[in-house]
């Protein structure tokens, strides 16, 4: 199943800007989830991610289970993380924590992301999250995904709900979850790799973080298959080269003269192309 909710088209103002009058304009609310028990689903889960544009670190990704009555969540204020403060998210971090039937995290690290694409990274975390839930659910509410649920062990249903942290209880539960968990990992980063400004940007694109990156190159935890890491790296060309096999030498090169210590039998030309 899939809700989607298509951004209205404003005149005179840029799609990014649109986007986020329409967002600030939306209810999170429990209508989802009433709708799903509507239908005889009991356990919701909602699923987020976060930190799928950043540039270092990991891909967080959250799954709560809310209990049927969240009025007091309604009262706080929960929402996209991304519209909170930090003071708001980390209240409702906790008050999330104290009601829920059921949470989970997920991290998929940089070196994954890199293997794999931060798309399916990104799917990997939420469905890791899911299976570490106590409680099973019967339905994932997700935010704008859908997940390979035949890799549960148990039978489950899913609804991608498109701007679904802005319109979702349980799915927004999950973006602060996320959030708080991915913000406080950063600024325990920013202790180890303190020339990057972790603490600060969470290790977004920011022009502070550009600029440390093209000063200092690109650290083990930064995730090198992104355009701005890999052009921060003196060693990145090169890397592409060996991998592909450009800087092997030519057959016509691999003789005896090549083996032995004389080196006046070297070629007087580079073998490299």
């Amino acid at each position: 199943m899939t809700a989607f909710f298509q951004v209205p088209h404003v005149s005179g103002v840029t799609k990014a800007t649109a986007k986020q009058q329409m967002l600030k304009q939306l209810r999170c609310t429990d209508a989802p989830e009433q709708a799903l028990r509507y239908y005889g689903f009991q356990t919701i889960a909602g699923v987020d991610e976060v930190g799928r544009g950043a540039l270092f670190g990991p891909v967080v990704a959250a799954a709560v289970i809310l209990p049927a009555r969240t009025a007091s969540l309604a009262r706080l204020g929960l929402k996209d993380s991304k519209q909170l403060t930090r003071e708001q998210r980390e209240k409702l971090d906790r008050k999330i924590r104290s009601i829920a039937v059921s949470i989970a995290v997920a991290e998929v690290d940089a070196e994954t992301i890199d293997r794999i694409n931060i798309y399916q990274a990104s799917r990997l975390a939420m469905l890791l999250a899911v299976q570490r839930l106590i409680t099973p659910p019967d339905h994932l509410l997700i935010d704008a995904m859908r997940l390979d649920l035949s890799q549960l062990s148990y039978a489950c249903a899913q609804t991608r709900l498109f701007y679904g942290d802005a319109l979702s209880l349980s799915i927004a539960a999950a973006s602060v979850v996320a959030k708080v968990h991915r913000d406080a990992l950063m600024r325990n980063l920013d202790v180890l790799h303190p020339q990057y400004g972790l603490a600060s940007h969470k290790g977004y694109a920011t022009p502070e973080h550009r600029r440390a990156l093209a000063l200092h190159g690109p650290s083990p935890l930064h995730r090198r298959s992104f355009a701005p890491v890999t052009a921060s790296d003196p060693n990145a060309t090169l890397e592409a080269s060996i991998d592909s096999g450009d800087l092997f030498l030519d057959d016509e090169f691999l003789d005896d003269s090549l083996t032995t210590d004389n080196t006046d039998n070297f070629p007087e030309t580079s073998p490299c192309p």
